[in-house]
């Protein structure tokens, strides 16, 4: 059955007027700040690809993107987290490097919440809440990707295999950690850094340490800036680890904490993953629809301002039915995205604060009231105990299973078709269809990122399998080693 029938008579009714408001403010954003901007930016950056694009962020820090999801009793707007997708869809429909830059805030803050450490949660709250109203963004990012190691680090039954590099020695008091990530979206601009790293290389999946990481540590700094043909806007950041020693404040989970659980360290550390990569592929879907729409909405302007044969581009039959093609497009993957945001609602990471009368306490409760009633308790260890009890033994299989798995069809479902639209608009508008100023090619290099990260397009499709189809047949095997090599 659909997650959208079950959730429907158990979701807060407030969430769709309050989804209704993040939309309405998204298209305000993006008509006074992203589309008056986007082309000059992506032509400034490829001119200087070191450039780092401080004001928008600022902006978009000033306009409240950046605490707008995060939970009100930790000072935060509040919102549901749905609606993040649908700001992304907005936004990615104009731009797609602008959405990333606040959507990859939230993707780093939802690993630490997948944590369940509710202290250090409050703590990187309160310095973004605090960085909001001071003029001084507080990002938060997430650390995972490694030379030897991009898709493989997101699945348990590849890390192993992975060439991973970044190793954590535990010592009194904390760890050491040397290596180095890379790819990391925003590292540049953020002041903390969700890293994900190994006590035991060759176990990595039952050894995986995370740990919040502030700018100015001492043995942690950047590396390069990648020069990139999409998303220009969006940093990919290389971090730097040397001797690096990060006490047992900063440490959000490590096994000490996960053999107190009742499934097996792989399996944790598959749950951990799926509560994170659930909704932010999700997320990733919404922004393939953006790009989707935006190459949609380019195309149409011009089929409805261009002359062909003396007669209206758009009156002609064959563009008629192209265009109708990459509408239907836009409304498939929507769907998707929407579907798994359902299905997150319900058994995923943001369960608790999406259901009557949870929400509606939340909402109705002001500000400083809620920080006021919940702010001392979220910061003692019961809070955390209790969290990672709801987290962690409340999810049977089965639901992370179908969470898991829609969140990777979203994924790939949405940004394909991004991709899809983005060739078929070129070729409707022909040799205008690749002029800088008619934005149609930077969506189509924008949206081919779209199908690496997060998982590639490849893996998430066996992802789908593995957590949705393969239980229909006892002899299938996902991601085992065949001969030759090939997984």
């Amino acid at each position: 059955m659909a997650a959208s029938l079950h959730a429907g008579p158990k979701l807060a009714r407030g969430m769709i007027g309050q989804t209704r408001e993040v939309i309405a403010l998204c298209r305000k954003f993006c008509d006074e700040v992203v589309r008056p901007r986007a082309l000059e930016i992506d032509k400034k950056l490829h001119e200087d690809p070191d450039y780092l694009d401080w004001d928008f962020v600022k902006k978009a820090n000033d306009w409240g993107f950046y605490t707008m999801w995060l939970p009100k009793a930790m000072g935060g707007g509040g919102y549901n987290f749905s609606s993040l997708s649908y700001a992304m869809e907005e936004i990615g429909s104009v731009c797609l490097a602008m959405a990333n830059l606040i959507g990859v805030h939230y993707l780093g803050f939802g690993t630490l919440t997948a944590s369940g450490n509710m202290r250090i949660m409050q703590k990187l709250c309160r310095e973004t809440v605090l960085g909001r109203k001071n003029g001084d963004p507080c990002l938060i990012t997430l650390a995972i990707t490694e030379p030897g190691a991009g898709t493989d680090v997101e699945e348990v039954d590849l890390v192993d295999k992975a060439k991973l590099g970044c190793f954590a020695k535990r010592v009194e008091g904390g760890y050491i950690v040397n290596g180095s990530k890379v790819f990391i979206s925003n590292g540049h601009l953020s002041k903390w850094h969700m890293l994900i790293t190994y006590t035991d290389l060759k176990k990595p999946s039952e050894s995986a340490v995370m740990m919040s990481i502030p700018n100015g540590l001492k043995g942690f700094s950047f590396g390069r800036h990648e020069k990139k043909m999409g998303q220009r806007a969006c940093p990919a950041s290389e971090l730097l680890f040397d001797d690096c020693f990060v006490p047992d404040e900063y440490v959000a989970l490590d096994n000490r904490v996960k053999q107190k659980f009742s499934r097996s360290q792989k399996e944790m550390t598959q749950q951990m993953i799926d509560y994170v990569v659930s909704p932010s592929r999700a997320a990733v879907g919404a922004f393939g629809t953006g790009a989707a729409r935006g190459a949609y909405e380019a195309a149409f302007k011009f089929a409805s301002e261009t002359v062909v044969d003396g007669e209206l581009y758009v009156n002609h039959e064959w563009v008629q039915s192209w265009l109708a093609e990459m509408h239907k497009n836009v409304t498939l993957s929507r769907l998707v995205y929407t579907e798994t945001n359902y299905a997150n609602s319900l058994w995923g990471l943001y369960k608790d604060l999406h259901f009557e009368p949870m929400f509606s306490i939340m909402r109705r409760t002001p500000a400083f009231l809620s920080q006021k009633l919940f702010g001392s308790f979220l910061g003692k260890p019961g809070a955390t105990e209790f969290m990672r009890e709801r987290m962690f033994n409340d999810q049977s299989v089965c639901h992370q299973c179908r969470t898991s798995g829609l969140a990777s069809a979203a994924k790939f479902t949405g940004t394909d078709y991004g991709v899809k639209n983005c060739q078929m608009a070129l070729m409707l508008m022909g040799g205008a269809g690749v002029r800088q100023d008619r934005g149609a090619e930077k969506i189509l290099r924008d949206a081919k990122l779209l199908q690496i990260y997060e998982g590639t397009n490849q893996l998430n499709r066996l992802n789908l399998f593995k957590c949705l189809i393969a239980c229909g047949c006892k002899d299938a095997c996902v991601f085992e080693e065949k001969e030759g090599g090939a997984a």
